[in-house]
């Protein structure tokens, strides 16, 4: 019987679920009495309404009411009743609020109807007039306007250190460079919904699509002045969320306002241009200058980011960090301001800060490396950085110079001709490209429920989410593992907001935070077995404390006298037919605060670009990642797949096109937003180093779903300049830049 899991590769327990279709979405539940609802979007981004003519709309039969601001409910609309776990500085979005406009595409109006193609058709039939004012979408025309906020989301950029100027004056090599990353939309496959369930006795179960019930069943209680009691959500499966689920969006609001309206149960799902229509990776600009000595010695760095944020919420991401943790320079200035501008509030999209961060330092790096004349891997090995040079702490682990050592000979790269333009087979230019990446290894306070039965079944749960990551399955080997007993045994529960707390479902944290509170609650479990043990007649474990035990196939052993054990079942058998239930939570230890937890990552990409038509093909990918222990092979080597894919998007296709003209995003649907497709997806390898933090969290694991991402669009972007000998600084590089 293999009772050791951690670190094997195990199926997704809830695969078979999702593949035959048995997996229920947040708009797949039913209610006898369901109705729909449609929402209506402005077509301007700033003004106000002066009317709203509903007749046509409420004249169809099965309409059953139409709700704007003009007869929505008095509800509460103080800021602090709309602020949820992932609310920036400001103040909230509150649907139907007043008649202002204040971004394209805002709801103005919902309709509510028998069944969802009639309420679609009833909101074509509402007419809107509108007083329009002029709107300010242009980010580069208002980066004169940038301004630093009083508050940052994330942390604010680290004060200086050293003398920069002093620095970049007498470095003999210099670079002054920027770097533009565009706005990018979340894309999962499952589009935004809520079905709300109206009780007889007024109480609502909501199955939201969101990566934290808990922060949604927050948010409706503030907002309807609900007792949090009266409102149940559940969010079992995701399809997928990058982020766009960690904050409640409007149609969750809107439906639970129609249903307690209504007394119906209400089911209102967003169309995928809608998706378009509330947050996003905000389109961001850097300015780089970086000194350096003849022999490849960084000197100076001075960094300065300019990113977009809405006009009434302060929007802002760890951008500016990169530097002082991927790289030792003793003199660094580093900025991050704000444009505000008529647009919905950004978004955390996956990597946050991360991916358009890492992305300019790892170009502008990879031109120095150019100008000094040294390999782009050994420039980087130059300037390795041992420690967080922003916290001045050393890093609880790493393991990069290994990701490098082992990338890099499965890569082959000592075989690269280092000139620009010098590969080549047939019209195809042949581009190597490398980057190195980073990402905070987080631990939040989270909890979790254990109950073992009699028959030595094992129920352990937490309200996180799975939003695709595998934390049914990773969170069941932590326990299986913990006890001791066969995978098939042990059931995890999440997606429930009654169930012991969680973190939001994001940030690479989920197995450090909710994965540890696992761990300790089972470890809790080994107690109260220990206790029924003891009491056996003639017990060999009358003296024994947990740390003497092991837990392994069902059975319990003194570790030093393996032959001194017995069966669980003959333990529980003393608590008389009760299954054992303990709750536990779990705080980051303080210890952790001396040190620096990061993941890190090196990407080798090769590239082929048509010298004719300049289109650009990924053919290879070599991401080495050091990401601590790995919980699950499999479900891991999967999550950084699914990054270097979207690198991929990043680097060469995905792009958010504003017309400032209007105020709109003009790419919103799937038709015009690219994203990568199979036939852009070619060899992609995972190595993962090995590394081990007693540190970072009672597991030593370091969380994957960022790290995958963040140094593969910076490697590609570097490829096609090897290939071509031509540096595209704004993404994504397509074939007209090159041409």
């Amino acid at each position: 019987m293999n009772t050791h899991h951690i670190g094997t590769p195990a199926n997704r327990k809830d695969g078979r679920e999702k593949v035959t279709g048995k997996a229920k979405y947040a708009a797949e539940y039913f209610a006898p009495d369901l109705v729909y609802g449609f929402v209506v979007n402005s077509a301007i981004a700033k003004g106000r309404i002066t009317g709203i003519d509903l007749s046509e709309a409420q004249q169809l039969p099965g309409v059953l009411h139409i709700f704007t601001h003009e007869n929505r409910p008095g509800y509460t609309w103080l800021d602090s009743h709309y602020q949820d776990e992932d609310s920036p500085p400001g103040s909230p979005f509150r649907p139907l609020y007043n008649n202002q406009i204040t971004f394209s595409m805002q709801p103005i109006a919902l309709v509510v109807a028998e069944s969802f193609e009639l309420a679609r058709y009833a909101g074509m039939l509402v007419k809107v007039t509108y007083e329009e004012e002029p709107q300010e979408t242009d980010f580069e025309k208002n980066l004169i306007h940038a301004y630093e906020p009083p508050n940052y989301k994330s942390s604010p950029p680290p004060k200086p250190w050293g003398n920069p100027e002093e620095a970049m004056a007498h470095a003999p090599v210099k670079l002054e460079q920027a770097y533009s990353h565009p706005a990018e939309h979340h894309n999962p496959m499952e589009m935004h919904a809520a079905t709300v369930i109206y009780g007889q006795d007024g109480k609502l179960t909501v199955y939201d699509k969101i990566q934290g019930v808990q922060n949604s069943q927050k948010y409706l209680s503030h907002a309807f002045g609900i007792p949090l009691q009266d409102v149940h959500v559940v969010s079992e499966y995701v399809g997928g969320g990058f982020g766009s689920g960690l904050r409640p969006q409007y149609q969750l609001f809107l439906a639970v306002l129609a249903a307690r309206e209504l007394k119906r149960s209400v089911r209102l799902m967003l169309t995928r241009q809608q998706m378009f229509s509330f947050g996003h990776r905000p389109k961001t600009v850097q300015r780089f200058a970086l000194g350096a000595t003849q022999d490849g010695k960084l000197q100076a760095l001075e960094q300065n980011a300019f990113a977009e944020t809405s006009r009434f919420e302060d929007y802002s991401e760890d951008v500016v960090i990169w530097p002082g943790v991927l790289y030792a320079c003793d003199n660094v200035k580093l900025t991050h301001k704000l444009v505000g501008l008529d647009v919905y509030t950004p978004l955390d999209m996956r990597a946050p800060g991360g991916t358009t961060g890492i992305y300019a330092l790892e170009c502008a790096i990879d031109e120095m490396a150019y100008q000094v004349g040294m390999d782009p891997m050994e420039f980087r090995l130059k300037n390795y950085s041992e420690k967080d040079y922003n916290k001045d702490k050393p890093f609880s682990s790493k393991e990069l110079r290994e990701a490098y050592r082992q990338g890099a000979a499965r890569f082959g790269w000592e075989k690269r001709n280092p000139a620009p333009r010098s590969m080549k087979e047939g019209h195809q230019l042949i581009g190597w490209g490398v980057a190195q990446g980073a990402w905070e290894a987080k631990q939040q306070e989270a909890a979790a429920k254990a109950v073992l039965t009699p028959e030595g079944k094992l129920t352990v749960s937490s309200a996180t989410a799975d939003i695709g990551t595998g934390t049914y399955t990773v969170m069941a080997q932590i326990a299986a593992e913990t006890l001791g007993l066969p995978l098939e045994d042990v059931t995890f529960k999440l997606g429930d907001s009654t169930l012991p707390k969680s973190p939001l479902e994001g940030g690479s944290w989920t197995v450090s935070s909710v994965g540890s509170a696992v761990k300790a609650v089972c470890e809790q479990v080994q107690e109260q077995l220990l206790k029924l043990a003891q009491k056996l007649e003639n017990s060999p474990f009358s003296n024994a404390k947990r740390e003497d035990l092991t837990f392994s196939g069902g059975r319990l052993f003194v570790t030093q006298a393996p032959a001194q054990s017995v069966s669980l079942a003959e333990v529980l058998a003393q608590a008389k037919g009760s299954p054992l239930e303990v709750e536990a939570s779990l705080k980051p230890a303080k210890e952790q605060q001396n040190y620096s937890p990061y993941a890190h990552s090196a990407t080798f990409v090769e590239v082929q670009v048509d010298e004719d038509l300049g289109t650009i093909k990924v053919t290879r990918i070599v991401s080495a990642i050091a990401g601590g222990r790995i919980i699950n092979p499999k479900t891991a080597r999967s999550q950084i797949l699914g990054g270097a894919v979207w690198g991929i998007g990043v680097a060469l296709e995905e792009h958010s096109v504003m017309d400032s003209r209007v105020g709109r995003f003009m790419t919103h649907d799937l038709d015009k937003y690219h994203v990568p497709v199979n036939a852009d997806v070619q060899q992609i390898e995972v190595i993962f180093v090995e590394e081990h933090d007693a540190i970072v969290n009672p597991l030593g694991a370091k969380g994957l779903g960022e790290i995958g991402i963040v140094s593969v669009a910076p490697a590609i972007a570097n490829a096609v300049f090897h290939a071509t000998g031509k540096r595209v600084r704004e993404l994504p590089i397509t074939l007209d830049k090159l041409l």
